[in-house]
């Protein structure tokens, strides 16, 4: 069926416009004053921005991890996901050592099959490089689409993967034209901390965060840029945190090296004392990174706003307070890394960002959704409001004042990092190619619904953000 969205303000990464949008067929079909169309429903948007939906580009669904299995899985989380505005994930798909890519993917496409709300797609995991992972990588960029590859350098003993690996990987990256995704942390480091914690009877949550000092963070980051450099290859930094990683980016992006740096909510919004709350109310805010000192936050802003670092994920990664975080109760390196951030992410960046001034509506869009579409192969599918695009659309309030609870939002998880904090704007509808996912405020999308999508190989955006130093020099936020 035709719809016509009426009357709504229309917000890309580059224009702010009042006019009509029409949908047909799952996509973008015109957009003008007064737009007609025989036989179209009528949406009216009086009072509301019109964004592009959400691109989320890191997220963990239905994921194991240190014994358990996270709480929201493809259809919980991106169903939560739809509320806050998100249209597209993209999941990260965990291999084994000794196994096929291919069997990995599988397992991964068995978990979101018939589940998923919105369109999704995975980032690969890359542990081992051998002659049968440099054979098969070719493969899995040309017939799944996966154009993008995480490598971990922290989790000693889990995930961990050694240099070599990560320098195979990124002249791998180059030459197939992929994008190479690290976990910046000197994983050999924490590893040697936390025993030292452990041994002199440190067990609780904060000691989670002052074994992963953020340091090690900036020389993890550091040392997969000059690799980068050294590969004339292409890096994703997911999850920064602090000043020491910032700067790292600032200056690898100074000398015109392809890295590229994403934040997350909680990395904006929250702190290392969170870690400090009594019984053992630290470890809800127990993920990797750890939350860092508040000062951190004004480093981060500014690199959004200057163009250091280019997206936001949710880094969703979901597990119960009573059940899972406890797994850790005496131990801390036993709780669960992770926490529920996928239907926050969109709102918190408005209120945080736009609505206190920090970035304008049109660096807000690109970085919760253009930036990302560019980076990982999606746009112009994804990732904005033009002809021919899909209709992935957000119908935003931006005068709702809210408070996020745990008895209000709809993750599968029984607490909420943002617990009790006021927030202005508010998704009120939600379309994914066009059909509604969430209409005013109610859910009335189908599990299954969204649609695998297979993504370009990637390409150096053609819009490339500026320097530090550039984007200081002229222009107002």
């Amino acid at each position: 069926m035709k719809k016509i969205i009426r009357n709504g303000t229309i917000v890309t990464a580059s224009d702010t416009y009042v006019a009509d949008l029409l949908i047909e067929n799952g996509i973008i079909a015109s957009i003008g004053l007064h737009v007609e169309a025989e036989g179209a429903e009528i949406i009216d948007a009086s009072g509301c921005y019109v964004f592009p939906g959400g691109i989320d580009p890191h997220t963990h669904l239905d994921m194991p991890f240190g014994g358990t299995v996270t709480a929201d899985d493809f259809e919980t989380g991106t169903k939560a996901a739809a509320f806050g505005g998100t249209t597209t994930v993209i999941d990260f798909c965990l291999t084994t050592k000794g196994n096929t890519l291919q069997s990995a993917v599988d397992t991964w496409h068995n978990k979101s099959r018939d589940k998923a709300v919105i369109d999704y797609s995975f980032h690969l995991m890359v542990s081992e490089i051998n002659d049968i992972v440099l054979d098969e990588l070719p493969q899995i960029i040309e017939n799944e689409g996966i154009t993008s590859f995480k490598v971990f350098m922290a989790y000693k003993n889990t995930f961990q993967a050694d240099d070599g690996t990560l320098f195979r990987t990124l002249q791998t990256a180059k030459r197939e034209g992929a994008l190479v995704m690290v976990h910046a942390e000197n994983g050999d480091v924490i590893e040697y901390l936390v025993e030292q914690a452990l041994a002199a009877g440190q067990t609780d949550p904060i000691y989670h965060a002052l074994t992963r000092p953020p340091e090690l963070e900036g020389e993890a980051t550091g040392r997969a840029a000059y690799l980068t450099g050294l590969t004339d290859s292409q890096l994703y930094v997911v999850h920064v945190t602090c000043a020491e990683a910032v700067y790292k980016i600032e200056e690898a992006r100074r000398k015109g090296l392809r890295v590229y740096g994403e934040t997350c909510p909680q990395y904006l919004l929250l702190d290392q004392s969170d870690l400090e709350k009594p019984d053992f109310e630290g470890a809800k805010y127990v993920w990797s990174p750890p939350l860092r000192e508040k000062w951190n936050q004004d480093v981060l802003w500014d690199a959004l706003w200057n163009g250091s670092l280019q997206t936001i994920g949710s880094d969703q990664c979901s597990f119960n307070f009573k059940g899972q975080k406890d797994l850790g109760l005496h131990d801390f390196s036993k709780i669960p890394n992770g926490g529920p951030m996928i239907e926050d992410r969109f709102s918190v960046l408005y209120s945080e960002g736009v609505a206190k001034g920090r970035i304008s509506l049109n660096k807000f869009v690109d970085i919760i959704a253009t930036a990302s579409s560019r980076l990982f192969g999606l746009f112009p599918q994804k990732g904005t409001l033009a002809i021919g695009s899909d209709a992935d659309i957000v119908i935003f309030d931006p005068t709702v004042k809210r408070t996020i609870s745990v008895q209000t939002h709809h993750m599968n998880v029984d607490y909420n990092a943002f617990e009790g904090i006021e927030i202005t704007g508010e998704p009120v509808s939600v379309l994914s190619r066009g059909e509604f996912v969430i209409r005013d405020k109610q859910f009335v999308g189908t599990p299954g619904a969204g649609q695998y999508l297979h993504r370009n190989r990637f390409e150096v955006p053609t819009v490339e953000l500026s320097s530090t130093a550039e984007k200081v020099s002229g222009g107002i936020r």
